[in-house]
């Protein structure tokens, strides 16, 4: 079974909007939190889709899961105070559910301009060797600094990159992390970054384009923009 895990959790302090979190802002009369659902849900690959969400937002979610028909979605469970968090609530709600070689891609609520090659991109790598993460190009370079602000390294552009999302594992092994990093009290930014704490090799699959995550306002203007820009190529036939 492969598995979308989609942690949408938080409440999007940096969207700066009281009256809704951001995976719940729209677009065309549609949440940005279904949007990136929905390329999941119409994936012929995926099987099973979790989400994790604000609580006080689960029964919003589940009603416009109901009005758009994601019938894929099995759970809808509550998030945690940190993004790590979200995805081991995500995880440990799957245990029992998944087989530990079953394929997971774990996914930004807020990224919704990923594409069925990515997805197809990120599963043939983690049947090929165990893991996948989505990586994209820096644009300018990165500078490595210590605490007082001194810089330790500036790393050659082309050897760095960003890493983004889905980052896909077999069930087994990540689920074992995540556990893992809680006993000792590790706090992971990402699922990449809790496979560099304990050694794990990592793969990676390199990013289609605009593929970015809304957390700002300035975002959610440049993902309109850029949603529209593709909408209007398929409608005339551009691509």
């Amino acid at each position: 079974m492969t598995t979308a895990l989609i942690f949408a959790g938080g409440t999007g302090l940096r969207m700066n909007t009281r009256a809704k979190p951001k995976q719940f802002l729209e677009l065309h009369g549609k949440p940005i939190i279904i949007y990136t659902i929905e390329h999941f849900e119409f994936h012929k690959e995926i099987d099973n889709i979790v989400v994790v969400c604000v609580d006080n937002w689960i029964t919003e979610l589940k009603q416009l899961l109901r009005r758009y028909m994601l019938d894929k979605v099995s759970q809808v469970v509550p998030g945690g105070g940190r993004g790590d968090e979200s995805i081991y609530n995500g995880l440990r709600a799957l245990d029992g559910v998944c087989k530990p070689d079953d394929i997971i891609l774990i996914h930004d609520g807020v990224r919704p301009l990923i594409n069925s090659d990515l997805i197809s991109a990120n599963i043939a790598k983690v049947r090929k060797y165990g893991n996948a993460v989505t990586v994209d190009h820096v644009s300018e370079s990165v500078v490595r600094m210590n605490s007082s602000g001194q810089v330790l390294e500036i790393p050659p552009r082309w050897e760095t990159f960003h890493a983004k999302a889905p980052q896909s594992f077999r069930y087994g092994i990540i689920w074992e992390l995540y556990k893992r990093a809680r006993n000792d009290g590790k706090i992971p930014v990402d699922s990449a970054h809790l496979c560099g704490i304990y050694g794990v090799e990592i793969h990676t699959v390199m990013s289609t384009p605009n593929n970015m995550k809304i957390t700002s306002p300035a975002d959610y203007y440049t993902f309109r923009a850029l949603y529209e820009a593709i909408e209007n190529e398929q409608i005339l036939g551009i691509q």
